[in-house]
């Protein structure tokens, strides 16, 4: 088996899993991070909330779910109770203080699989002598993106509770 895969970090990071693949996903968005702080990106030539990405998103009717270890940060929650299409069912949370894994997963087709947690350093739009050392790969592969997402889903049921020590 040949994987074919993309090594990534920095700026691509932003670039490859925000603005090329995130911001264009047709039905589903899963995201799994450790930490969620109120993250920015570049839209229209100016710095917006992640969070405006993720309502439109919505409206168009794709699945957003996002798995996180701690309660997001009070900017992000601050932006998530502005937006109505966000709370009102639009983006589901869970929190398991377990999760440190990160992973995108768009339309089911797609993975993103790295370092970087849902942050500004992390896959926002930070400058470059701001961004953490972050680092990742995606692909398309599919037996790489089933196993990432019978985690996820494993994780979002609630079934890795009942072993979970």
């Amino acid at each position: 088996m040949h994987l074919q895969a993309q090594l990534l970090s920095g700026l691509e990071l932003y670039r490859e899993v925000i603005l090329k693949r995130l911001s264009q996903a047709r039905e589903s968005v899963w995201i799994s991070t450790a930490n969620v702080k109120e993250m920015y990106i570049e839209r229209d030539g100016e710095y917006r909330s992640i969070l405006e990405l993720f309502a439109e998103l919505s409206r168009r009717g794709v699945e957003l779910r996002l798995l996180h270890a701690e309660l997001p940060s009070r900017p992000f929650r601050a932006s998530f109770d502005k937006l109505k299409t966000l709370w009102s069912g639009g983006l589901h949370l869970k929190i398991c203080p377990r999760v440190h894994f990160k992973a995108v997963i768009v339309d089911g087709a797609w993975v993103y699989l790295g370092s970087a947690n849902l942050t500004g350093a992390g896959l926002g739009a930070k400058q470059e002598g701001k961004r953490n050392f972050e680092l990742g790969f995606v692909t398309e592969d599919f037996e790489i993106i089933d196993r990432a997402t019978a985690l996820f889903q494993s994780v979002w049921s609630g079934a890795e509770c009942a072993t979970c020590k």
